[in-house]
């Protein structure tokens, strides 16, 4: 997602080749991915000789949450403090009273407000800084 964002705007799809290669990572996995990028309204993509990948909106409009979540699941550590794929502690005697949980919805909402804060644009930005 960090290489289609550097693409021109408007620019021709990117092909799945040159993304793999580019990322270094097996063309097989990657179709994985991006399929379900895809799927969830990130990426557009096209068919045929010219045929490629692009970003569905523009990256200041794509959150690293948003790719996050397609690609790893629920962001939160522990089931019970999923906002997305809740489910209780078999061993938990009391949510209301459990540090562990407590500490955890801490962790959960961080870091959602940090990626869910961090566009691909602005990560990209921050990619190029480093470099």
């Amino acid at each position: 997602m960090l290489y289609l964002a550097q693409a021109p705007a408007g620019g021709p799809p990117v092909p799945m080749t040159r993304i793999a290669q580019e990322a270094n990572v097996p063309r097989k996995f990657l179709e994985l991915i991006l399929a379900d990028l895809r799927e969830a309204g990130l990426l557009v993509s096209q068919r045929g000789k010219m045929g490629g990948y692009v970003l569905a909106r523009r990256a200041h409009l794509i959150s690293l949450g948003d790719i996050i979540r397609v690609i790893e699941g629920p962001l939160a550590l522990v089931p019970c403090v999923s906002r997305t794929a809740y489910r209780r502690c078999l061993d938990c005697k009391s949510e209301a009273d459990c540090a562990i949980r407590h500490a955890m919805m801490r962790v959960r909402d961080e870091t959602a407000r940090i990626l869910d804060g961090t566009s691909l644009a602005d990560a990209t930005v921050e990619d190029l800084a480093v470099a």
